[in-house]
C-alpha cells in the first residue's frame, strides 16, 4: 500500500469512527464521545499535527469527559425538578448504571425504575414515586440531547482548528 492509498484508509478510518462516535451518543453500549474523540485524534495525527494541535485535543478531551458528566447530571436533575428526594436521585443514578447492562431498554426503564423504587422505599407514595421516575426518564433523555450536541460541537471546534 502506497503513501496515499495509506491516507486515504486513514482518514475512512477517522471518518468512521467519528460518525460511528456520533449515534453512540444517542444508542447504547457505544462509547459515543470517546469515539468521535479517537476519530478526530486520528484526523489530526494523519495531518501530523499540523493544524489540529495538541491545545485543541486537550479541549476536546474535556469536552469528553463532560458528556460523562452530563449523563449523570442530567438524570438526578430531572429527577429533583420533580420533586425527587434525596434517595430518588441516588435511585435514578444506580438505575441508569444498572440499565447499562440491558441495552437501550435498560437505559429507557433504568432511571424511571431506579428512582421509583427508591422514592417509594423512602416516602411510601406511589404517586411521588410516578413523578420521581418520570423526572428521572425525563432527565435522560435531556441527558442524550446534551451529548449528541457536545458530540457535534467537538466536530465543529476539530473543524475550525483545521481550516484556520
Amino acid at each position: 500500500m502506497d503513501g496515499s492509498a495509506g491516507t486515504l484508509v486513514l482518514w475512512t478510518l477517522a471518518v468512521g469512527l467519528v460518525l460511528v462516535g456520533v449515534v453512540g451518543t444517542v444508542l447504547p453500549a457505544l462509547p459515543g464521545a470517546i469515539l468521535v474523540l479517537a476519530g478526530l485524534a486520528l484526523a489530526a495525527w494523519i495531518d501530523g499535527f499540523a493544524r489540529v494541535g495538541v491545545g485543541t485535543l486537550a479541549v476536546l478531551a474535556a469536552l469528553t469527559a463532560l458528556t460523562y458528566v452530563l449523563d449523570f447530571v442530567a438524570t438526578a436533575v430531572g429527577a429533583r425538578r420533580f420533586g425527587t428526594g434525596w434517595w430518588g436521585v441516588v435511585g435514578a443514578l444506580l438505575g441508569t448504571i444498572a440499565g447499562l447492562f440491558f441495552g437501550l431498554p435498560g437505559l429507557l426503564v433504568g432511571p424511571f425504575a431506579g428512582a421509583f423504587v427508591a422514592e417509594l422505599i423512602a416516602r411510601r407514595d406511589v404517586r411521588q414515586a410516578g413523578r420521581a421516575g418520570v423526572g428521572a426518564w425525563l432527565g435522560l433523555l435531556l441527558g442524550t440531547a446534551a451529548r449528541l450536541g457536545v458530540a457535534l460541537a467537538m466536530i465543529g471546534v476539530f473543524a475550525f482548528a483545521y481550516v484556520r
